[in-house]
């Protein structure tokens, strides 16, 4: 953990930095799993499995038997939380539908827009370390709420039996998606973006996971599919005073360190024995975790800032545009209205960010690498498309028909003058 007392302005770009990999031999893997799974298609989404899955695939599409089976592995209790958190998602996302109205911007002329979902879209849950079934209720349901006809889900199977942990399986039913393939990494991602004999074209691609599916998605969004948003290393800042607990203030820092051994957390606080404390609490806290190696990995590129007030550590946030922002400071109110750049926000000592992990009923899947600078996370309207019409009548033509073919005939656009000024002759007869 590095300690930073009082920074000034010029040292946040320093203090920002996020840790840097060398991607170059990465994207050459990556872009040469892709071309492998866009020319053959199943045999290379197979082979790739057994290489770096470990697992000998007959089928790539999850059977109805296998849902079926799901369902009888997943405790009672475990089900009534997917169930729980199901429905304060959906009603945290049906919240956010889009009514459009129309509007005369001028006599004759009515605009207005449509939100039609986007008809084919593709989720990507990882398995990994860890089985993020809750990711699956994160992208689903917004999904099936905006419209999406279909729905197509892609995670890696285990390396034992070949299948995809029941949970994911029954987050996926509680969902409504029933087009679920066993496929990981690289190889999901090209799938998905180019279609193979079993596994859909999708036109947009959600979801976390590691570096390599990051650099998969970045490249196939460059020709072939559009993505949720490009994206890195989960993290986190917390904005701690005096009053805050340091105990719950270490159980937040730690719930970040144990996603990965590249991912980040920043501690930002006005008072030092605060920042002592929470050192303490996370040293005890630590030995404590089944993935405390890896928290203790991540804790290496920590960063613990002491500074003046609070007016400096809402600038150092801004700044620094975490993909997590926990403000539990005594007076969070007054400091969310600080906020410019940060993916999802929690107030107060009780709002951990695993809340909003699982839930809470916001949405987990979020920008990160100081992407929150100009992007959202995901939400409603990331699984839909904004489409304007207009219709202009008679009056229409009349109200703005010698604009249009001034502005085109100074722009030497001819036909594009042409195209109004018949109509205005037309009226003339």
């Amino acid at each position: 953990m590095q300690v930073i007392k009082y920074p000034t302005e010029k040292d946040f770009e320093t203090i920002v930095k996020r840790p840097q990999l060398n991607v170059s031999r990465l994207n050459a893997t990556v872009a040469e799993v892709l071309n492998d799974v866009r020319n053959n298609g199943d045999e290379a989404v197979k082979r790739y499995e057994k290489e770096f899955d470990h697992v000998s695939l007959a089928s790539l599409a999850v059977t109805q038997a296998e849902l079926d089976e799901a369902e009888t592995l997943v405790s009672q209790e475990l089900k009534e939380a997917l169930l729980l958190s199901y429905g304060n998602i959906a009603k945290f996302h049906a919240a956010q539908k889009f009514d459009g109205i129309k509007v005369k911007t001028a006599k004759g002329v009515t605009c207005w827009q449509k939100s039609i979902p986007i008809q084919k879209v593709g989720l990507y849950i990882p398995g990994g370390t860890a089985p993020l079934f809750s990711t699956v209720l994160m992208l689903a349901v917004p999904a099936k709420i905006a419209g999406c006809s279909e729905i197509v889900l892609c995670t890696p199977p285990n390396n034992r039996e070949g299948k995809v942990h029941p949970a994911i399986l029954l987050a996926a039913r509680i969902a409504g998606v029933s087009k679920i393939y066993k496929a990981g990494g690289v190889q999901a991602i090209g799938a998905m973006a180019y279609g193979t004999e079993t596994i859909p074209k999708v036109y947009k691609i959600f979801g976390p996971g590691n570096q390599y599916v990051m650099a998969a998605k970045q490249q196939v969004s460059l020709h072939d599919v559009a993505i949720d948003m490009p994206a890195g290393p989960s993290e986190v800042c917390v904005i701690a005073d005096h009053t805050s607990n340091a105990e719950f203030v270490a159980a937040d820092l730690l719930s970040q360190a144990e996603h990965g051994t590249d991912s980040q957390v920043i501690l930002i606080s006005v008072s030092e024995a605060l920042l002592d404390s929470v050192q303490k609490e996370i040293r005890a806290q630590l030995c404590r975790l089944p993935r405390k190696e890896i928290a203790k990995k991540t804790l290496e590129n920590s960063k613990f800032i002491l500074v003046h007030n609070t007016d400096e550590a809402m600038a150092l946030s801004n700044f620094y545009a975490p993909e997590h922002l926990i403000i539990a400071t005594e007076d969070y109110e007054k400091l969310a209205e600080k906020v410019v750049n940060a993916g999802s926000v929690f107030l107060g000592k009780y709002t951990c960010e695993s809340a909003g992990d699982y839930s809470s009923g916001t949405n987990h899947t979020l920008p990160t690498h100081g992407y929150a600078l100009a992007y959202s996370g995901v939400n409603l309207d990331s699984f839909n498309r904004k489409v304007t019409f207009q219709h202009l009548d008679e009056q229409g033509i009349a109200s703005i028909g010698h604009a249009v073919e001034l502005m085109a005939v100074n722009e030497q656009l001819e036909a594009h003058a042409n195209a109004i000024r018949i109509r205005i002759n037309s009226l003339k007869k």
